[in-house]
This record gives structure tokens, sequence and C-alpha cells, in this order.
């Protein structure tokens, strides 16, 4: 019971002073709602970031593995990976023929050209020749019409289906099916378009045009070497599936024993890893210029409280000798020193939150604050303050009340 009102006296008292010295207060809160909001708006973003990511990866498809010449992610020597065998068509089809654990397998060759249609040009589009399996390793989305059929394939028929933005550019105001658009000069007719999937890093997945596998070596050739597209049957198979398909890349290849694999197999997660690398970092540089801040605004608490115990030195030495206990006296100043940490911490969350959606507002960058980290951001405020203010805590619990009665 002592207890409980010395909390209720003690934080009556603290709020009480706060108020009475506004200014004070306020001068306080602003280092600690500087540091808070500096490390809530970069939190945010990395956050949005993360999600945002997230949303990317998924939009790779399920479980897809990729093999090609070049990884995603580059940590060796470029010409390395240059000097490699082109991956071939007789290739695709041993593995679609022998790989057990990938349920669809598609051929995949890309190259950048403009596309038009009645008076309109798009450029720099990603045109892809693929079959109709690759549809289910990067899980597409088919808004109208179809995807690409293994008939399209076979006789090599000049039919394209259109990214979301491609279809925005060329038909803005008609539905696109069964319209012409011309690659490069040469004709194809629309028989399908794909629902929006954003950006993946760089590369902006609506800005595409799929036509048939064959279509694409008889129009364009094959300049550059194919990737294969696969999806593994089941998640829990994902790692049996990769060590079948080294082994058999490696027998059609004609890789030599002991030499090291002339191919890679990437996958989303790859990209995963190595952005949260990136983020660690940034997460590092974020939680550093956030702890010099709340160590500044702490310190600029630790003495406003040392000035507010000189102060109120015979104020305290008055309630020591009413009987006023040093367990009430430093509950006071604790407690006083929390409530100024927590308001700066809740201003300075308000300005990280709107600091982080301006940015996401006006830039590229995503942002997304978990309420978790949120209530993380006060309450850890509120603990800087109990930390900077034990020593004028202690200070004025010590105080002798005949001394503290005779200060002026």
């Amino acid at each position: 019971m002592s207890l409980r009102v010395d909390v209720y006296e003690g934080a009556r008292i603290a709020l009480f002073s706060l108020a009475a010295n506004r200014l004070r207060t306020g001068l306080t809160t602003l280092g600690i709602g500087i540091g808070v909001a500096t490390l809530l708006a970069i939190v945010g973003i990395i956050q949005g970031l993360n999600s945002s990511f997230e949303r990317q990866l998924a939009s790779l498809g399920p479980h897809t593995v990729v093999a090609s010449r070049f990884p995603w992610v580059m940590t060796g020597d470029w010409w390395m990976y240059r000097k490699r065998k082109p991956l071939t068509v007789q290739q695709v089809e041993q593995v679609r023929l022998q790989a057990t654990f990938i349920s669809h397998t598609s051929p995949h060759v890309q190259r950048q050209a403009d596309v038009a249609a009645d008076g309109e040009q798009v450029s720099k589009v990603e045109i892809a020749g693929v079959t109709q399996d690759y549809q289910e390793t990067t899980a597409l989305e088919v808004k109208t019409g179809r995807f690409l059929t293994p008939e399209d394939d076979a006789s090599g028929q000049a039919v394209a289906v259109l990214g979301s933005e491609v279809v925005a550019a060329l038909f803005p105001k008609v539905p696109a099916l069964g319209r012409q658009v011309r690659i490069e000069g040469r004709a194809f007719r629309v028989v399908g378009t794909l629902s929006p999937k954003g950006r993946m890093l760089d590369t902006n997945q609506d800005l595409r045009v799929f036509v048939p596998f064959r279509t694409f070596v008889d129009r364009f050739g094959q300049e550059k070497s194919l990737s294969i597209s696969m999806k593994v049957d089941r998640p829990e198979h994902v790692q049996q599936a990769e060590q079948q398909l080294v082994s058999i890349l490696r027998r059609v290849r004609g890789t030599p024993p002991g030499q090291p694999d002339d191919f890679t197999l990437n996958r989303p997660e790859m990209l995963a890893n190595t952005y949260a690398q990136l983020t660690g970092a940034l997460y590092g540089v974020a939680v550093g210029v956030g702890l010099i801040c709340l160590l500044v605004g702490g310190i600029g608490i630790m003495n406003i409280m040392l000035v507010s115990v000189r102060e109120r030195t015979r104020e305290i030495g008055v309630r020591r000798a009413l009987g006023a206990h040093r367990r009430t006296i430093i509950l006071q100043f604790l407690m006083e020193a929390s409530a100024v940490s927590a308001l700066g911490g809740t201003l300075g969350t308000a300005v990280g939150l709107a600091a982080a959606q301006l940015v996401s507002l006006f830039s590229p960058l995503a942002a997304a604050v978990q309420p978790l980290t949120v209530v993380s951001s006060i309450l850890f405020s509120a603990v800087v303050g109990l930390l900077f203010g034990i020593w004028p805590a202690a200070r004025a619990a010590n105080l002798d009340p005949v001394e503290a009665l005779r200060y002026e």
C-alpha cells in the first residue's frame, strides 16, 4: 500500500513539475524527440523496403529455380561467367525428361526491342521467347485472353502476350485482344494480356512481351544463351531438385569431374540473402545514428534533472523533514525523467512516421512502420529517461534534510 501511495504521489508531483516548467520540459524533450524521429524514419523506410521486396520475391513464383550461365548476384569475375558454354534447347529437353522433382520447365531467351501499334510506340521492352510452362514457373496471371499454348510454339505462330504497361501505352482506350503489334517491324497478334506484377529490383516486370520460343528464334535469332526456368513440384523437394539438376546439367553439358559447375542455379532466396546483407548494414547505420541522438538527449535530460534537483533542494528538505522516504524522492525524480523522455519519444515517433510517409510519397522508396516498432520506440525512450535520471534521483534522495532546509 505504501509503495502504491509513493508511486501515485511521485507521479502527481512529477507531472505538476513538468507542467510548471513548460519551456524547460519542451527543450528537454527535443533531444529525445530528434533521436527517436531519426531512428523511426530510417527504420520505417527499411521496413517498407522489406515488405516491398517480399512482394517482389513472391512475384518470381513459388519454389522457382532458374538455370543460366550467369548468377543473379555476381560475386566473382565476370569474365569467368562469360566464358561458360551457352545452355541449349537440347539441354532443356534433357532436363524436362530426367528431372523427376520438376513439374514445369521452359526455355527462356530475351532481348530488348521497340514495340509499336496504332501510331504508338514503347521503347526498350523486354521481348521474351518462352513456352507455355513459363506461366507456371513465374506465377504469371492472365488478365484477358490466354497465355501461349504448345500449338503456338510447335507451329511458330506470330502471337504475343503483353504486360500491363505495354497494354496501357499502346491500347489506352481500346481492348488489346486480337489487335496487331509490331516488334522490330514484325507483326504479332495479341492473344492475351497480363495482370500487373510491379518492379523487381531494377526490372519492370510489366514492360514485357511474351512470344512463343520457336517464333522468337525464327524471327530474332538466338544471340544470347538461353536460361531454363523451372518449378519444383513441392516446396520440400527444392534441395533434392537442385542436387538432381546439378547432376543432370553436368552430365549433358560434359563438365569433367573435379571441375566447377559451368552454370548457375538461381533461386529467389539468393536475392533475399543479398538483400538481407544490404539492409543489415542500413539497420546498423540507423541504430548507430539513433543511439547517438538518444545519448545526447539522455545527457540533456540528466543535466536538466540535476538543475531541477538544485532548484528544489529546499522543497526536498521540507518533504524529508515531514517524513518522506528516500524511495519516495527517487520515484518522483525517476518518473519525472521518464515522463519527459516518453513525451519526447511520442513526439519523435509522430515526426518520424510523418517523415517516413513523406519520403514514401515523394520518392520511389516505400515506407511501412509496424505497430510493435512504434510502441517499442516510446517504451525505449522512457527507459532512456529512467537510466539517465538515476543519478539526479539518487542525489535528490541523498540530500541531508537539515542542509537542504538551510539551502537558499
